[in-house]
């Protein structure tokens, strides 16, 4: 999710000009999310799928 459309509970501004405490802690949160948090849904799943087979690939080869 981004911030630039949320609006804070706090001062009821965008959150994205962080107009109070609140709304500056919210911004650099979502700023530094995790990597795995910031990928697409279709990266996720090629993510998996590349792994996948990379776990068939050693099953097959210790066979």
């Amino acid at each position: 999710m981004t911030y630039d459309r949320l609006v804070c509970a706090n001062c009821a501004a965008p959150v994205n000009e962080g107009r109070c405490p609140v709304c500056r802690a919210s911004r650099e949160r979502l700023q530094h999310e995790s990597f795995l948090s910031g990928l697409t849904p279709m990266a996720l799943v090629a993510l998996v799928v590349v792994l996948i087979a990379a776990v068939a690939l050693l099953a097959h080869q210790t066979v």
